[in-house]
């Protein structure tokens, strides 16, 4: 029954927006527009539209649907389903302990080979959700970080930061291939090879642009998720855990030069100037300077 009430929530999100989208649409090309003396309203067509919906919102919920099966098919990992170690039981333990203060599924536990402390969640809904940690976050923090840590990532499932981002993802995917086709359709009477090299720019382009809002989105549920697992077991106890992943990419930097952990650079949010709008996280520093103020 819950399974039915998510795609029915999801279709009736899908259905609210295209409808948000179409009434936009249809005053911007009818009445905005042309009253600034633009007249574009034989340029471009509701069919258009209505595809570019389609692509970029099913492509962006396809990828949230099959996102935990696609996770664990990209790493190495094993799942914990009755701890067998001290350190698994805690894991397992703080992931069921906060969700079953939330009265939320409990999420599937994994851990996945990696050297970089990282951790992450994903999943189509709170409660069909998976929370993966690697070893390397294992070995490199101590047993009350990596419950901080993991309350964090516990954060955003309860915060359902994996749909939200999906649902900016494809309003993003939408506008992209809205406008492409768009130029398209207006350049391929002229020269169809010159629309077509046109569109593909204009799809990479507009899909790199299209990074900043959604990244910045992603720096700002960082640090929901950081208040979140305060909440749970006190600042201190994340800003530890923060300052732990700090320094471990400062050693790695220098041990390994550019062959860095990319996963742990982005939690970092080490990145210069233009860089920084396309940075997942914020810096560090920001986040522990944020929890200190809570």
């Amino acid at each position: 029954m819950k399974w039915l009430k998510g795609m029915g929530l999801l279709l009736i999100a899908n259905v609210l927006i295209f409808v948000t989208l179409s009434i936009t649409f249809q005053v911007m090309v009818n009445v905005v527009l042309p009253a600034f003396g633009i007249d574009v309203r034989d340029a471009v067509n509701q069919q258009d539209l209505l595809w570019a919906f389609i692509i970029g919102f099913g492509g962006a919920f396809l990828s949230l649907a099959f996102s935990k099966q696609m996770a664990r098919a990209m790493l190495e990992c094993r799942q914990i389903v009755q701890p067998r170690s001290h350190e698994e039981q805690v894991i397992y333990g703080a992931v069921q302990e906060i969700a079953q203060r939330l009265r939320i599924q409990m999420p599937e536990v994994w851990v996945y080979e990696g050297q970089d402390p990282n951790a992450f969640a994903t999943g189509p809904s709170k409660n069909n959700s998976m929370v993966a940690v690697s070893t390397g976050l294992l070995s490199h923090l101590n047993e009350q970080e990596v419950k901080a840590v993991l309350a964090h990532e516990m954060g955003h499932v309860y915060n359902g930061d994996m749909f939200t981002t999906t649902v900016l993802a494809g309003l993003m995917n939408t506008f992209v291939y809205f406008i492409s086709r768009w130029v398209y359709r207006n350049l391929s009477e002229r020269n169809e090879m010159l629309a077509f090299g046109v569109y593909m720019f204009l799809q990479i382009f507009l899909s790199f642009l299209a990074m900043i809002p959604i990244s910045w989105f992603s720096r700002r549920r960082e640090f929901a998720a950081d208040a979140f697992s305060a909440k749970v077991y006190g600042r201190d106890a994340m800003i530890s855990a923060l300052q732990a992943i700090d320094r471990w990419v400062n050693r790695a930097q220098i041990e390994y030069s550019t062959q860095d952990a990319l996963a742990t650079m982005k939690i970092s949010g080490k990145s210069n100037g233009f860089m920084h709008l396309f940075a997942t996280h914020p810096p560090i520093e920001a986040r522990v300077a944020a929890l200190k103020q809570l």
